[in-house]
């Protein structure tokens, strides 16, 4: 064992220690006491520790191994249905000698991620389904948690905006894939499934509500919220109170909102999205009209990422950067994508003391990438003749594919970014410790 694996591996001692395991889930339900699973350190994370460690940086290299030993999200993004089974069947084994729960999420629908940063999936329907079938063969009778394709409700096909020519794909067929992966993997006795709720700073309750059912979440556990996003602890869990409250209400048949989501009230009316101190007006509004429905469907939150919450990116149009407050917008509406200034959130636990809160999970991998965040990409824009660098690109070319918040070209979705990853680190909150 190298000694870096050695700090990695020290790091998690109280995660990984024999006979100490809580107890599994009972059934589709997550119990307060479940223990997630850890994965492997991530691809990159360990020669970053080394690394961090030959240059003599230690605090820094024990923070990222104190990182890489908590329990995080294995995400399925493609191969073929042997190859994926086989994934899911390595994790399980190796989350039996862990006596933990693996947290999957399940991310191959055809079109995924409207063909951008993460873009990929299966061809078509029946690709998908026969990929979802043997997800749903190798988790067996195992417990396991199932996120069913982030963004996958949120970015609906016309939500992408692209030609058909070039983008064939339609709501009805994410619909039905997504209602297809869902009652699959529910079949599963031990398996908690959820679907995609998206994030406070997106969708509005009443549109979120609608997609919700139309993709059967009556038929899982719920829905998962903030994956790969920044979105704080108190933000989501009014939103994720608001949809259960929502879908409580249109579809109780003595309800006035019976089959209308359209009804419900939001985090954009009556409560201002980007004013937190107004959303108590929504929480009023559902409490007043309730009228006797019960909401029993629950959530989890990607804490991962979010424990300073979304950058608003404001100090980017003070000195000495003095962007406009244009750009200033433009990179507050790409803000999901590697923002500067943020940190871990609550560490992944079952025991969250809110009722229909069922899990903080790290579902997004700290430290790898969101994508080549970019002005090509439409999530940055910057005036370099008011802030710039020597080291800088100074061509429009290199411009297009270069991310001035960080100072470089992103890694590709998915790979390892080191400057990312030590400051998550370095700015958790809680702290590592």
């Amino acid at each position: 064992m190298t000694a870096v694996m050695a700090l990695v591996l020290g790091a998690g001692l109280a995660v990984l220690a024999p006979g100490t395991a809580g107890a599994a889930s009972d059934g589709h339900a997550i119990s307060p006491s479940t223990r997630f699973f850890v994965p492997p350190p991530a691809k990159g994370s360990v020669q970053q520790i080394a690394q961090l460690a030959k240059k003599g940086a230690l605090k820094d290299a024990a923070l990222l191994a104190r990182m890489e030993a908590q329990s995080s999200a294995v995400w399925l993004t493609g191969g073929t249905p042997a190859e994926v089974g086989k994934q899911v069947r390595t994790t399980l084994a190796e989350a039996a000698l862990q006596r933990a729960e693996p947290v999957f999420v399940v991310y191959d629908i055809p079109g995924r991620d409207c063909s951008e940063y993460s873009a990929g999936g299966a061809t078509d329907q029946a690709a998908y389904e026969s990929w979802v079938d043997s997800v749903a063969a190798a988790v067996g009778n195992a417990h396991a948690v199932l996120l069913v394709e982030p963004d996958s409700l949120g970015n609906e096909p016309s939500d992408c905006h692209l030609p058909a020519s070039t983008y064939p794909y339609t709501d009805a067929e994410r619909s039905a894939e997504v209602a297809y992966a869902a009652q699959t993997l529910e079949k599963a006795p031990n398996a908690a499934v959820y679907l995609d709720g998206t994030n406070p700073h997106w969708q509005a309750v009443p549109n979120i509500t609608a997609r919700l059912l139309a993709a059967g979440v009556q038929g899982t556990q719920g829905f998962f919220l903030n994956v790969s996003n920044f979105r704080t602890d108190a933000e989501s869990q009014d939103y994720g109170t608001w949809i259960s409250d929502c879908i409580a209400m249109v579809t109780d048949p003595s309800h006035f909102a019976h089959g209308h989501p359209e009804y419900c009230a939001s985090q954009y009316y009556p409560a201002t999205v980007d004013d937190f101190s107004t959303w108590g007006l929504t929480t009023d509004w559902y409490n007043q009209n309730l009228n006797g429905a019960v909401p029993t469907t629950h959530f989890v939150v990607d804490t991962s990422r979010n424990g300073k919450g979304a950058n608003t990116m404001a100090a980017y149009g003070a000195a000495p950067y003095d962007q406009s407050a244009a750009t200033v917008a433009t990179l507050m509406q790409g803000n999901w994508c590697n923002p500067t200034g943020a940190g871990l959130g609550v560490r992944p636990t079952a025991d969250t003391g809110v009722p229909l809160l069922d899990a903080n999970l790290w579902v997004k991998t700290p430290g790898q990438s969101d994508g080549q965040c970019d002005a090509l990409g439409g999530v940055r824009a910057w005036d370099y003749s008011a802030y710039s660098r020597p080291d800088w690109p100074n061509d429009e070319s290199g411009r297009a594919e270069f991310d001035p918040l960080w100072g470089q070209v992103d890694p590709a979705a998915g790979a390892w970014f080191p400057a990312q990853a030590l400051q998550l680190a370095r700015l958790a909150t809680p702290k590592l410790g």
